[in-house]
């Protein structure tokens, strides 16, 4: 069972050490020339070159920090720690051989996050980015997560490393969505409180057509970006309740960049014969309302 596991996980994570093994309590600093790896990405350098002398550095077992206050870092190692078991137990794979951790650039003012956004070419409206394997974004001291956004940004994190060519646009997204949807529950149980994923239904009239949906980067219509993400969450949660090793078999030919239909065939063998029957399948499942059994595992 998911829940389980999740408060297996919840507990370990009480006891998640930091690269000297003191007890991750408050998250120890590291300084920086110490840490075990250095971010290849620019951005990274120019995120730390906003009041340099403030930047503290820290690392837990997959991830590296660079953060102000340790009392704002400490909630997202500790999330951030959570979901890489998430999507590992997910993946049911091993981590790559040359792993390595990513990096995780934490702003705690306005001021500065609209400073990187400008020195990093970011557009305005950015509210965090994943870049290169690097996770950069804002975070005020007095803010929690509520929700399965900071989960699913280090999804994107996780599945660079795991895939580091690349998978198509609705799978990174859907997949995001999808897990982090799950653990955000499970984490949510672990600590005592009723919760489970909240998958949105989509409106049948509103489905992008899946021969659209496969090579499609973002919409350009802003109105549409909302439908995106929960069609594609939805899409991945169907393949995956409809045969998991399937799905995982699909992802990994996806990932060598196999056209959408030939690895639907290939992996989904008497069950979607071409794109049209997943198709008619699809749609109704995704304009349905999510109910999760009590016996579901997510």
């Amino acid at each position: 069972m998911f829940v389980r596991v999740a408060v297996v996980c919840f507990a370990l994570l009480a006891l998640v050490v930091g690269p000297t093994g003191a007890q991750l309590g408050g998250l120890p600093e590291v300084e920086f020339s110490q840490l075990s790896q250095q971010d290849p990405n620019p951005l990274g350098a120019q995120a730390l070159a906003i009041h340099p002398e403030e930047w503290k550095h820290a690392e837990t077992e997959h991830f590296i920090y660079h953060f102000v206050h340790g009392y704002v870092a400490t909630p997202v190692s500790t999330e951030a720690e959570f979901q890489y078991r998430v999507v590992v137990k997910e993946l049911q794979r091993e981590p790559p051989v040359a792993d390595t951790k990513s990096h995780i650039y934490i702003f705690e003012r306005p001021e500065d996050w609209e400073q990187f956004q400008k020195v990093g070419g970011l557009e305005p409206w950015t509210g965090g980015i994943h870049s290169q394997g690097s996770l950069f974004m804002p975070r005020s001291t007095s803010s929690r997560s509520s929700d399965n956004t900071l989960g699913h940004e280090i999804t994107h994190l996780i599945m660079h490393r795991f895939y580091p060519d690349g998978i198509p646009r609705w799978l990174d997204e859907g997949f995001a969505q999808y897990t982090s949807k799950n653990s955000h529950a499970s984490y949510q149980r672990a600590r005592g409180y009723l919760s489970k994923p909240q998958s949105q239904p989509v409106a049948m009239a509103a489905l992008f057509r899946l021969s659209s949906l496969a090579t499609m980067n973002y919409p350009t219509n802003a109105a549409l970006v909302e439908v995106f993400y929960d069609e594609s969450e939805r899409l991945v949660r169907f393949l995956v309740a409809t045969d998991k090793p399937s799905f995982l078999a699909f992802l990994d030919a996806l990932s060598r960049h196999q056209p959408f239909e030939t690895a639907l065939q290939r992996c989904y063998p008497g069950k979607f014969p071409n794109m049209a029957a997943l198709e008619v399948r699809f749609r109704e499942y995704a304009s349905n309302e999510y109910s999760p059994t009590a016996s579901s595992t997510e």
